[in-house]
């Protein structure tokens, strides 16, 4: 923590107060910064910051009169540097940021200044202390968690289902700078979906007590696999020079772009952290990492290209959507959220890594989206990730995508259709199979015929032939 006597008639102290507020935008994650009014009330501090810019930093008074002689102030502006262990490390004459950068260098990559403390706090918690019923799953205890373990079921599909026949004609109309960026984003899918299996397998699925969620994560599991799949799948259909594909698939070892977006994620598995912190991180893993990444796949089908790229990225994207809002279901269960500047920071440090990769390292211009856009874009989702976990927003970004929400609505709309269409020909199959047992010779003709058109798109023509059937092996 940084602490900043300060009084407001003090000429000097406004340009030391912002920059403060610069460090904290730096250095928020790891460290607090507060700003001390020592000749006024917390109304007197917070009009002192809002006049003169200061946000990110928090403000407060002298309640105790003898706490500055107690940290020997004398003059204004005073700084106190306290290490994370509670002790003054340096008083008065800090060197910013350098001391500050030499103090914070103890605390773990993936971690916070509340880390250790909150670890303390979760072993209480309902959620994860060791539970004897964790056993068993019924009765329910937390049905909004079975719920959405039954939804996710209900969603369920396999990487069969992806139809690539047309991708390969689109593939090759696609300009090289269109490849290239197709194949990024695929490369760092296929590496993305092992990093959130590593974490559910090893942390999430054992630390979590509670049988519903241990559901949803087993299930979900299952589905990251089938993601995994299906990216290797599109790698494998798009990339055919054996070298260049080696190269995509490890991509978390090849491609810069991709390696510092992995490397955000997999810092955030770190057990020194909270698991409060750990939850949020994934959540925006899955929330703001995978955002630009998928629309601009969605740019892609608005242009009518590769049809199956574009139907696994809606079937995938809805199943991340309902993975990230899970986290924030057991994030709101939690006894110990975290402090506000604590999550603002975590979800700045993912936007500032998805930003750099679709918008610099990966340009999206290369597919003819505006990089302004996509900025905003992502920012968008962010507010959107943090209103779901009960914070305040921090961009205030509409959406500058219209067409993303109404992609989406369809896209959903198409699978259940789907899904429905399937259904009632794998009932008219079974009807079908259950007549041969018993049908006449004479009905085998039909049979045979309906067996042979049941797959056709003409509905008009099944519903005539099934009726003809039917028809006959009543006679």
């Amino acid at each position: 923590m940084v602490v900043d006597f300060f009084a407001p008639w003090c000429g000097v102290c406004p340009k030391a107060g912002q920059k403060l507020d610069q460090l904290a935008l730096q250095h928020g994650d790891r460290c607090q910064f507060v700003l001390v009014c020592v000749d006024g009330g917390v109304d007197e501090a917070r009009a002192f910051a809002e006049e003169h810019g200061i946000s990110r930093c928090k403000v407060a008074s002298v309640m105790d009169e003898d706490a500055p002689e107690s940290y020997s102030v004398s003059g204004l502006p005073h700084h106190v540097l306290i290490a994370p262990d509670g002790t003054v490390a340096r008083n008065y004459e800090v060197n910013l940021p350098e001391d500050l950068e030499q103090v914070t260098s103890s605390i773990p990559a993936g971690c916070s200044r509340i880390s250790a403390q909150y670890k303390e706090l979760e072993k209480q918690d309902p959620l994860l202390k060791e539970n004897p019923r964790r056993w068993v799953m019924f009765p329910l205890q937390y049905p909004e968690v079975w719920e959405m373990y039954k939804k996710h079921e209900a969603s369920f599909w396999t990487a069969e289902e992806i139809d690539l026949a047309s991708d390969n004609k689109d593939w090759d109309t696609l300009s090289n700078d269109e490849q290239h960026f197709v194949k990024h984003i695929l490369a760092f899918f296929a590496a993305s979906d092992g990093i959130v299996l590593e974490n559910l397998a090893g942390q999430f699925s054992t630390e979590v007590q509670i049988p519903e969620a241990r559901a949803f994560y087993g299930f979900q599991m299952a589905m990251e696999n089938i993601h995994s799949e299906t990216y290797s799948l599109l790698i494998e259909q798009y990339v055919k020079d054996p070298e260049e594909r080696d190269h995509v698939f490890n991509a978390i070892n090849t491609m810069p772009a991709v390696m510092e977006k992995a490397a955000w994620a997999i810092q955030w598995m770190n057990k020194e952290a909270s698991f409060a912190e750990r939850i949020v991180a994934f959540a925006a893993v899955e929330g703001v990492l995978f955002s630009g990444s998928f629309c601009a796949i969605y740019w892609l089908k608005k242009r009518g290209l590769m049809p199956g790229l574009t139907f696994s990225n809606e079937l995938i994207s809805r199943d991340e959507g309902l993975h990230a809002e899970f986290a924030c279901l057991l994030y709101s269960m939690l006894q110990n959220k975290l402090p506000e500047d604590v999550v603002h920071d975590l979800i700045r440090g993912a936007v500032d890594v998805e930003r750099k990769f679709i918008c610099e390292a990966l340009s999206c211009d290369l597919i003819g989206m505006n990089s302004g856009l996509m900025t905003t874009y992502i920012e968008f989702v962010a507010d959107r990730l943090l209103t779901a976990l009960g914070h305040t927003k921090i961009y205030h970004a509409s959406n500058p995508f219209d067409w993303m929400e109404l992609i989406s609505l369809q896209g959903k709309t198409n699978f259940f259709e789907k899904r429905v269409g399937e259904y009632q020909k794998a009932l008219i199959l079974q009807e079908l199979c259950h007549f041969m047992l018993v049908a006449s010779p004479r009905c085998l003709l039909f049979l045979s015929t309906y067996l042979f058109l049941i797959a056709s798109n003409d509905h008009r023509l099944n519903c005539w032939l099934a009726c003809k059937t039917r028809r006959a092996l009543i006679l």
